[in-house]
């Protein structure tokens, strides 16, 4: 059976992640990255997906194997000569805070050694650079033809580099809704002229609560206020992901404003929860044309992620649980 055409692509990273969740459960050499959980958030809602993001030579083979089986169009994949460093290392100190320093000390509180894959690593903390794609960051060049005529791009937290061309490049082409969830290296205010640049060309701008807050820092205190000031930038839609508490959504046309909440779910590993919920408003956002509508689906699609233990894990979700986990936030919704 032929596959279907690409009606959604995540443009992001795809990585070897190394992590401890918030309950000290430990995860290896596992595929991860903003760009797949985007993709494995709207792949509950729709089976078009298509990746675009870098990686190099010694990507594991078996993962990109396994990431076509289950569906997803890897046109926009090129492998980059040589062996960049594809690892990334995090550790939860709690449902709230989240730390990417320190392997060794961490591994060691709760009992473990530093695994050997880990002992020559170097958190990646180079200041971010307003006109310099890394090596792996993707490029508007990596983007497969067949996707210039698609539903929707989501752009995944990346280098300030990748969401400052993609959204311009994509706005050429007949691409109905471009979405981003902005990197948090660059949500700060010597790069609030930069920011502005790639807000005014969205459909949605979907920040976190911290780094609206990082952003802002004294200027804004109100969430509100500062999805007001998103939307004045250019932004159709404004969503601030508030993590359990759920989401403020703001449209800036009718200056309409609700709350959705999370969706109630068992939090084994939060990691992915919010690419998730982007790749499942994208979706939602495409197929409702209805803010609302896009964030209870966001909100389900990380419901599922946060209960796994990988990032495919969501997939396995029956499409009657999704359903109805859709339908068990209608009533919730509140319109401030």
């Amino acid at each position: 059976m032929a596959s279907p055409p690409i009606e959604y692509a995540f443009v992001g990273t795809l990585t070897e992640d190394y992590s401890i969740t918030p309950s000290g459960e430990t995860r290896l050499h596992e595929m991860g990255g903003s760009a797949l959980y985007a993709a494995v958030g709207a792949h509950l809602w729709s089976p078009a997906i298509g990746l675009v993001s870098r990686v190099g030579e010694n990507y594991s083979s078996d993962w990109l194997k396994t990431l076509a089986a289950k569906g997803f169009d890897l046109q926009g994949v090129p492998l980059i000569p040589g062996a960049p460093d594809l690892r990334n290392f995090y550790a939860y100190l709690s449902a709230d805070e989240r730390v990417e320093t320190d392997p060794a000390a961490h591994f060691a509180r709760v009992g473990q050694a530093l695994p050997p894959e880990l002992a020559d690593y170097t958190p990646h903390l180079a200041p971010e650079s307003h006109t310099q794609f890394s090596p792996l960051a993707a490029r508007p060049s990596d983007v497969p033809e067949s996707y210039l005529h698609i539903e929707g791009f989501h752009l995944a937290p990346s280098e300030f580099a990748v969401h400052h061309t993609f959204p311009a490049t994509l706005r050429r082409y007949d691409v109905h809704y471009v979405t981003c969830d902005p990197g948090s290296r660059y949500m700060q205010p010597t790069f609030a002229e930069d920011v502005k640049l790639i807000v005014h060309r969205l459909d949605a701008f979907l920040p976190s609560e911290s780094e609206t807050r990082a952003f802002f820092r004294d200027q804004i205190e109100d969430l509100w206020q500062a999805a007001e000031a998103f939307g004045a930038m250019g932004a159709k839609i404004v969503v601030i992901k508030l993590g359990a508490r759920g989401q403020y959504v703001y449209e800036t046309d009718s200056k309409r404003k609700w709350h959705v909440p999370a969706y109630p779910a068992k939090v084994r590993d939060l990691t992915g929860a919010g690419d998730a919920y982007c790749g499942g408003f994208l979706v939602g956002l495409a197929q409702t044309h209805d803010p609302v509508e896009a964030a209870r689906r966001g909100a389900v699609s990380a419901s599922f992620v946060i209960e796994g233990n990988s990032a495919l894990y969501a997939l396995q979700s029956m499409p009657s649980l999704v359903t109805a986990r859709l339908e068990s936030l209608r009533d919730s919704v509140r319109q401030i």
